[in-house]
């Protein structure tokens, strides 16, 4: 069965790729992480140059912008006030985007910015008006890279991580596939960096309660914001809205193509599409949960 459906994943047709800050930074001094990222692009474009649909949601603006002026160095970005926040978010998406788009460039690959908040999703309208340019921007062959607009968001307003946007991301776009690219190799029993005995679950078939309560709210960066209970809660809005979703580890990025090629890596949960799931409804009560 699992062979039967790692198998599957080659006939997918759109993907969404998360990549977190940890994963696009030298731990050592903050700084971007050009290898890593030159080579995310070069893997994403050789997926998109296989006729699928690609869409790339990054973090890493407030961290950038963060290195950029000096802002808080050694400490986490939760020790950042909001207006700090906003201030290097605005400083450093512009810097991120800089690079991902001389890098596209050299692979001929064109890209667009696409900025959401909470009310991108919980408004009708604005969710409309999301899918349509969604869904314009992809009829163009154009990759779409997506960040929270951290620069405008309070917490009234915030998605909160973008562990959780990604999965939003697939669901209004109809995506058939999300990665998210971590700093684990997948979905443990336990937490492997706790516990040794903790052993790599490979697929889920239906992501229950008792799974959700196995994630832990701990993250292994002070770069980053999502541990492997908002991966959890991803899983929750991608299988429900029709989207299988692979949890992996981003040490190396060729495991995207590895990922579709059919082979076993990571996590994969299986889609289980809930007709009676209610995505607004479900984004705006995760702040007050």
């Amino acid at each position: 069965m699992n062979k039967a459906v790692r198998e599957a994943i080659k006939d997918k047709k759109r993907i969404v790729v998360k990549i977190g800050s940890s994963s696009l930074q030298h731990p050592q001094t903050g700084d971007l992480d050009y290898i890593r990222i030159e080579k995310l692009v070069r893997e994403l474009c050789d997926i998109r140059n296989q006729g699928k649909d690609v869409i790339l949601v990054t973090s890493g603006a407030i961290a950038a912008g963060k290195k950029a002026v000096h802002i808080g160095d050694g400490k986490s970005k939760a020790s950042l006030t909001t207006a700090e926040k906003q201030a290097c978010s605005a400083i450093g998406q512009a810097r991120l985007m800089m690079t991902y788009q001389k890098l596209f460039a050299e692979y001929n690959q064109v890209t667009a910015q696409i900025l959401m908040t909470k009310n991108t999703i919980v408004d009708n309208l604005n969710r409309y008006n999301a899918t349509n340019t969604f869904s314009e921007i992809l009829k163009l062959g154009v990759i779409p890279v997506v960040n929270e607009n951290d620069t405008v968001a309070t917490f009234e307003i915030e998605i909160g991580d973008n562990d959780t946007l990604s999965a939003v991301v697939a669901a209004l776009t109809g995506a058939d596939l999300l990665i998210l690219l971590s700093d684990i190799d997948g979905f443990y029993t336990d937490d492997p960096r706790k516990n040794p005995d903790a052993k790599l679950i490979e697929v889920v078939e239906e992501l229950t309660e008792e799974y959700m309560d196995m994630g832990k709210g701990s993250t292994g960066s002070n770069v980053g914001t999502g541990g492997m209970n908002t991966k959890l809660i991803a899983g929750k809005i991608a299988t429900k809205t029709g989207c299988d979703m692979i949890i992996c580890n981003s040490k190396d990025i060729g495991v995207l193509h590895r990922i579709m090629e059919g082979e076993n890596v990571g996590t994969l949960f299986l889609a289980n599409r809930d007709e009676g799931f209610d995505l607004p409804d479900f984004v705006d009560k995760l702040h007050k949960s």
